[in-house]
């Protein structure tokens, strides 16, 4: 009997994988992800403008099916009831991997509370990336996803963050992340060690660890504009 992805053969249960996708570096997918992704019967994708980039990139033809944060309870079933029906469906999200801080909590927890199979396919995680070339403590540490949009609230939460004892990571916005360097700056104080990610794996690319006494003025000095994901080190860090 001829073999699916990920070693299944045709005919038997189907089966989720969970399948991680290039932060921005296309050549960061993995030749499983690929081959995974070529063999499934359709992708469930957070947005099909940009997954059909990602496929036709790939030249791989395969029906998809949208899944975000205003439908996934619902698409969570649709496809939970074709994985149980015998399908195999690879589930990515707009970069990265699924789930972690992105769509896809829900179609796992749906296809995992059935009994059916659902394989991870590890590869790109922007926190993950940003930790391994951070120089920060990471035997520990916390990840927080984005913070609330109001700076009452992100205020709240460094105070909280003045003592912390394990790295903490997030993602934000660039349409906030100039307010929130100066708020790092005053309620962190200026020898808090931080270290600021940019556009990770993309042409313009930068990471810069250091005191915010001096990261906040050299961040602001050039471009905010991208994708930020940004690692708090715990306060007793020292460079």
């Amino acid at each position: 009997m001829p073999a699916g992805p990920a070693g299944t053969p045709r005919g038997t249960a189907g089966r989720l994988l969970v399948v991680a996708t290039p932060l921005g570096n296309l050549g960061d997918l993995t030749a499983r992800a690929r081959e995974a992704i070529a063999g499934c019967d359709a992708v469930a994708c957070e947005d099909t403008r940009v997954t059909g980039g990602l496929l036709r990139h790939l030249d791989i033809s395969k029906p998809m099916l949208a899944y975000h944060e205003h439908n996934e309870k619902e698409v969570a079933v649709t496809i939970a009831d074709r994985v149980a029906a015998g399908a195999v469906i690879a589930l990515i999200t707009d970069a990265g991997t699924p789930g972690i801080s992105d769509p896809g909590f829900r179609v796992t927890r749906e296809c995992r509370k059935r009994g059916l199979t659902v394989s991870p396919l590890p590869g790109p995680c922007a926190i993950v990336a940003l930790l391994s070339a951070s120089g920060l403590p990471t035997n520990a540490f916390r990840f927080v996803g984005f913070l609330p949009p109001k700076s009452a609230a992100r205020r709240r939460f460094l105070e909280e963050m003045r003592t912390a004892t394990e790295t903490v990571v997030l993602h934000e916005s660039c349409h906030r992340i100039g307010d929130f360097l100066d708020e790092m700056l005053e309620i962190l104080g200026p020898e808090r060690v931080v270290c600021v990610g940019r556009e990770l794996t993309k042409l313009h690319e930068t990471i810069r660890t250091a005191a915010l006494k001096d990261l906040v003025p050299a961040l602001k000095a050039g471009s905010l504009k991208g994708e930020f994901t940004v690692a708090l080190a715990p306060a007793d860090f020292a460079l």
